[in-house]
C-alpha cells in the first residue's frame, strides 16, 4: 500500500531575509486552494522560532496573517508540526538585518537544558498561535535536517509527546555539520528508533518516516527547474574548508534526490511514483508512506502540483498526514524487529 505524505517547511530564507507575504502566506494560500480542491491535507512544519522573533521585533506586518493562516489550517484538519532552526532563538534584528546565532545551528549538539528551553519556547508559541493550551505536535523536522546526534533532542521532544521524525533523507551527507544519513539507506520506508534516527531500534518509542529519496547520478540533479532556485536569501562569506566540504558533499557518483514537489518537474515526480507502484505490485502488503518535501518559499509552479495530485488520484494513491496515517505507521513499525512503539 502506497500513501503520499506531503510536507512543507513553512519559513523565510535561512539568513532571515524575505517578506512573509511573498515567501510564506501568499504561496501557502495557493497551495491550500489546490489541496482543498482534491479534498486532501498536508503537513505544515511551522518554523516557530523565526515567527516568534519576527513578532517580537515587529519587523514584518504580515506576521498576523501568518498566525491566522496557521490557526485556520489547524481548524481545517491540516497537520501542524514542529520545525526548528534553533539559531533563531538568540536572533537579533539590528541595523535592518537579522543576526542569527550560528553557535546554536544544530539543536542536537546543545546542552539538554538549552534544548529543553528552545523546545518549550516553541511549544508555547504554537499554543499561543493556535489558541490551544493543550496542543502538542505529533511530528518534528529538524532545521537543515540536522537530527544528529539524536539522543538528547529525541529525549526532550519525546517527553513532550512528539512521536514522529521526518528529518532523515537516505544517503544524505553534510560534512560541515556532521550529518550522515548513509547508514539509513538499508532501512525500509519507516522504522522505530530511540537514540539514533539512522538506526532501527525495536525498543524505541519514536518512528522515523524519512523524506523519500532515490540515489541518482549527480548530473540528474541539474534540471532546468531545479537550477532556478537559490538556496537561502543571499550568499555569505564562508571559510575555505566549509566550501571544500560542501563540494565533497556534492561531488558524488550517486546523489540523494529528495521527493521535492516544489523543485521536481511533472515527469520526475510521476517517474518516481511509477517506480514505487511497480515495487508495490510485488509487495502490496508492505505499507509505503512516501514523504514529499516542499518549502513555502519554493512554491512557484502550482500547475505541476495540481497535475501531480490529479495523477495520484487517477493512480488510486492516497494522500495522508502523519496524524491520519498514525495507526498504519504504528502497525508497520511494530513489524520491524518487533518494535515496542505504543499507541
Amino acid at each position: 500500500m502506497i500513501e503520499c505524505i506531503f510536507t512543507i517547511d513553512y519559513e523565510v530564507y535561512g539568513d532571515g531575509t524575505g517578506a512573509l507575504e511573498e515567501l510564506v502566506c501568499g504561496p501557502t494560500e495557493r497551495l491550500l486552494e489546490i489541496f482543498d480542491e482534491w479534498d486532501a491535507k498536508f503537513v505544515n512544519f511551522v518554523e516557530v522560532a523565526e515567527f516568534e522573533k519576527i513578532e517580537m521585533a515587529g519587523t514584518d506586518a504580515a506576521i498576523g496573517k501568518v498566525k491566522a493562516q496557521i490557526k485556520t489550517m489547524y481548524h481545517k484538519g491540516y497537520e501542524i508540526a514542529l520545525h526548528l532552526h534553533p539559531q533563531w532563538a538568540n536572533g537579533k534584528f539590528e541595523n535592518g538585518h537579522w543576526h542569527l546565532d550560528s553557535s546554536e545551528y544544530n539543536l542536537c549538539t546543545l546542552p539538554t537544558s538549552r534544548i529543553s528551553q528552545i523546545v518549550d519556547g516553541a511549544f508555547g508559541y504554537l499554543r499561543h498561535v493556535l489558541d490551544d493550551s493543550n496542543f502538542s505536535p505529533l511530528s518534528f523536522r529538524a532545521g537543515n535536517w540536522l537530527f544528529q546526534p539524536t539522543a538528547s533532542a529525541a529525549k526532550v521532544l519525546g517527553e513532550r509527546g512528539v512521536r514522529v521524525d521526518s528529518s532523515v533523507f537516505k544517503g544524505g551527507v553534510q560534512r560541515n555539520h556532521g550529518l550522515d544519513y548513509r547508514a539509513a539507506s538499508k532501512n525500509g520506508y519507516l522504522w522505530p528508533f530511540r537514540t539514533d534516527a539512522n538506526k532501527v531500534d525495536a525498543s524505541g518509542d519514536w518512528i522515523e518516516v524519512p523524506i523519500y529519496t532515490e540515489m541518482v547520478p549527480a548530473w540528474k540533479m541539474a534540471t532546468a527547474k531545479r537550477l532556478k532556485f537559490v538556496n537561502g536569501g543571499g550568499v555569505t562569506a564562508r571559510p575555505a574548508m566549509h566550501k571544500v566540504n560542501r563540494a565533497l558533499d556534492l561531488l558524488r557518483i550517486q546523489y540523494p534526490k529528495k521527493f521535492d514537489f516544489c523543485r521536481m518537474n511533472f515527469e520526475e515526480l510521476t517517474s518516481m511514483i511509477n517506480r514505487v507502484i511497480r515495487e508495490d505490485q510485488a509487495t502490496p502488503d508492505v505499507y509505503k508512506p512516501l514523504v514529499a518535501i516542499g518549502h513555502s518559499k519554493d512554491l512557484t509552479d502550482f500547475k505541476t502540483i495540481h497535475d501531480f495530485l490529479a495523477f495520484l488520484h487517477s493512480s488510486q494513491i492516497g494522500i495522508a498526514t502523519f496524524q491520519s496515517s498514525w495507526p498504519r505507521l504504528l502497525e508497520a513499525s511494530r513489524t520491524v524487529s518487533g518494535s515496542a512503539v505504543d499507541a
